[in-house]
């Protein structure tokens, strides 16, 4: 860790961290606290992905559908209109609706082949988009002269490393520029997660093995073919799965490279200075 104490990390003119855990914790509420207070440079991982590394397939995408539009066509064919996403820190549809779900065509669902063929963009993408890290986090006080650094990394980081392997090329990365903070939930979260998802199912990303498994056994559980899928329920199928397969990882990740904090903890930041101390708290902690 770049911080070894929490008298390191208190007296570091430039701190840098890197929090991850589950979506919904509360990882983009402490960037976007930081950001404000005016001293913290925000890096997010979903909006590089979706804008420097898969912004081209998310716009062909769209152009794709426009293309079936006759009037759309003419007006594309002859460059009479530009089509674009429209990707923020907090609106990651374009992203996520490129990803896709699993399932019948005339309910929205792709492919198996082409869900997957996504799936593996993301990843290139997602890893990618990590080890710029490094980079902005130089840029963001060279360039920009911010004194901190905060990257906001995607629930799914913990399927494209290995945290247990000391030599993993990007947590290497990572750690080598930031300390990793990981914000754990409690089973209350977990469930209220559960029940968030259920109502609104969103495509995530998820390790090949796992999806593969996941979709071999709800086909042969459900008793489907791959056109007979429900896409929403079988998204919803895997996301509590989904949780249990990444818990360990995520606690693999804080026991081998990095620092813990609760969820419960996080709610109740409302300044930079609470950060901070939180920070400081969890290292001491570690010893």
């Amino acid at each position: 860790m770049i911080y070894q104490s929490a008298a390191e990390w208190q007296a570091a003119k430039c701190k840098r961290v890197l929090v991850f855990g589950m979506s919904g914790l509360g990882k983009t509420h402490i960037a976007n606290l930081l950001r404000a207070g005016g001293n913290w440079f925000h890096y997010s991982i979903d909006y590089r992905i979706g804008t420097r590394y898969m912004g081209e397939h998310i716009a062909d995408n769209f152009k794709r559908e426009a293309m079936k539009v006759p009037l759309l066509r003419e007006l594309l064919m002859t460059d009479s209109v530009h089509i674009t996403s429209n990707i923020t820190f907090n609106n990651l549809a374009p992203l996520s609706t490129y990803l896709g779900k699993p399932g019948d065509p005339a309910k929205g669902g792709l492919p198996f082949t082409e869900y997957m063929r996504r799936q593996d963009q993301h990843r290139t993408a997602e890893i990618a988009a990590l080890l710029d890290t490094v980079h902005f986090a130089e840029r963001a006080q060279s360039l920009y002269g911010y004194d901190h650094f905060i990257c906001d990394s995607g629930g799914s980081i913990c399927e494209v490393v290995d945290p247990d392997d000391p030599a993993d090329p990007v947590l290497t990365a990572l750690s080598n520029a930031a300390l990793m903070v990981w914000i754990k939930g409690s089973d209350a979260h977990t469930e209220e997660l559960i029940r968030r998802f259920d109502r609104a199912p969103k495509p995530m990303y998820y390790q090949p093995d796992f999806l593969h498994a996941a979709w071999a056994e709800y086909l042969k559980t459900n008793d489907l073919t791959e056109e007979k899928v429900d896409p929403d329920a079988f998204v919803r199928w895997a996301y509590s799965r989904a949780l249990a397969h990444r818990q360990p990882l995520y606690e693999a990740m804080a026991r081998n490279w990095g620092i813990t904090v609760t969820a419960e903890e996080v709610a109740q930041i409302s300044t930079p200075g609470d950060f901070e101390s939180l920070v400081a708290g969890a290292l001491e902690a570690r010893g």
